[in-house]
């Protein structure tokens, strides 16, 4: 920016230079010699060379006189002819006045129109970006304001789509679930926008698939049969109505897009396993305590054209959190645990938020993309931290008395980025 601004200076001042300094030397224009003057003298020298002439005999006084009558007769046409002048220069207290204006307006007038048409923003460093750093309530009141003006458009679809991720972001699920019921109509064949909305209709209803968000998964999968979060869904509704093998079905083809040997594989394997247990013992167990368990951590729900694979791990950033002993004791089975990562130089807006009970601690998580609020997106950032907090008020903004524990800088694609609540905040 200090490179920028500099040349941009030195450019206003040479205009400056090249309109004023030719101003200022206030020169009137006049004929470059006096043309009579210069007549008048050139007539004399010839005058004297005829004196000369007469003195030394080459000519007679009667050539003498003659040459001097035409002489007379040339100078006297010559001498007072009208002859174009320049156009007088300004007086000098206009022109120090003009110079005066020019000296204010050009500067102005170029930062102004810079401001409107050029990118005043391309030449911000990201660093000094970052400092104006957005407060959950900020946040909070541009997604209302954002809200507001959907009214007025309601044909706005990717307006009605940024809405609904920021409301499911903020934790708002039933402004979620309305906002994604105005975007599926006008989106009706968007896979993805299908499964989000199933999952945040789930939450709202609390946290079962059952109705609904069973069918809107199931309508996502119609259109996309290998789409990872409709699986995901589909096959947690089926554990909620102990449809074991439909279940283990909808994980085998989840896992089956996963590498061999992957946390993501890893993970829906032990879905697997649990259902099998459940169907072999069905009285041990309901399934919607492991459908809860499911859904607490569901595996990334990956963009179509470019699912992840070992090489590419953009799926997002995987660990565990758990409670430190210490603080064991204060966390109740109703408390409400936010994951959420953060950029760790830059705003504080969450680039990826989850959402499970308290009562599943310890758990596994995974945070993606999938999982932003606004348009941000993890796999974007340089680097981040992943945070964990334990709310007693389940809101979403940091209260006194919550529990909270962060890792350290990490990058996306990070596994093992293990966190331990074991801060109480002030």
């Amino acid at each position: 920016m200090l490179l920028f601004a500099s040349l941009a200076t030195l450019l206003v001042i040479a205009t400056l230079a090249l309109l004023l300094i030719p101003l200022l030397r206030h020169r009137r224009a006049r004929e470059a010699p006096d043309a009579d003057a210069a007549a008048a003298a050139v007539y004399r020298d010839q005058k004297h060379a005829l004196d000369a002439e007469y003195a030394d005999g080459v000519i007679s006084v009667e050539e003498r006189e003659a040459a001097m009558a035409e002489l007379a007769h040339r100078l006297a046409e010559d001498v007072g002819r009208p002859r174009e002048r320049a156009a007088p220069a300004l007086p000098r207290r206009s022109a120090w006045v003009l110079a005066v204006v020019l000296l204010v307006v050009i500067p102005a007038v170029a930062v102004v129109l810079y401001s409107r048409l050029g990118k005043p923003d391309a030449i911000v460093p990201a660093s000094d970006q970052a400092v104006h750093d957005l407060t959950d309530q900020q946040v909070n009141g541009l997604v209302d304001t954002l809200a507001q003006r959907l009214k007025a458009r309601p044909d706005d679809a990717e307006g009605w789509v940024l809405l609904a991720r920021s409301y499911r972001a903020l934790e708002r699920w039933n402004e979620a679930a309305a906002a994604y019921a105005h975007a599926t109509e006008l989106v009706p064949d968007d896979p993805s926008l299908l499964a989000d909305y199933a999952d945040v209709l789930a939450v709202a209803q609390g946290r079962r698939l059952e109705g609904k968000p069973a069918a809107l998964a199931a309508r996502a999968l119609a259109l996309d049969p290998n789409h990872r979060k409709a699986l995901a869904l589909a096959a947690t509704a089926a554990m909620e109505t102990r449809d074991y093998d439909g279940a283990i079905a909808l994980w085998q083809r989840l896992r089956a897009q996963f590498p061999q040997g992957s946390e993501d594989a890893k993970q829906v394997t032990s879905f697997i396993a649990e259902v099998e247990d459940m169907k072999r013992h069905p009285d041990a167990a309901t399934g919607t305590a492991a459908a809860s368990r499911a859904r607490a951590a569901p595996p990334p729900a990956a963009p179509r054209e470019a699912p992840p694979t070992a090489a590419t791990p953009a799926a997002g950033i995987a660990g565990r959190v758990e409670v430190a002993s210490a603080l064991a004791s204060k966390v109740a089975l109703t408390d409400t645990v936010f994951i959420y990562a953060r950029a760790a130089e830059g705003p504080r807006m969450p680039l990826a938020v989850l959402r499970i009970p308290a009562k599943d601690l310890p758990t596994d998580y995974r945070l993606d993309d999938s999982m932003g609020m606004a348009g941000a997106k993890l796999s974007t950032a340089p680097s981040v931290v992943v945070e964990a907090r334990i709310s007693k008020s389940g809101n979403a903004i940091p209260q006194a008395g919550d529990l909270s524990g962060r890792s350290g800088p990490v990058k996306p694609g990070a596994s093992g980025v293990n966190i331990t609540i074991d801060q109480v905040v002030p």
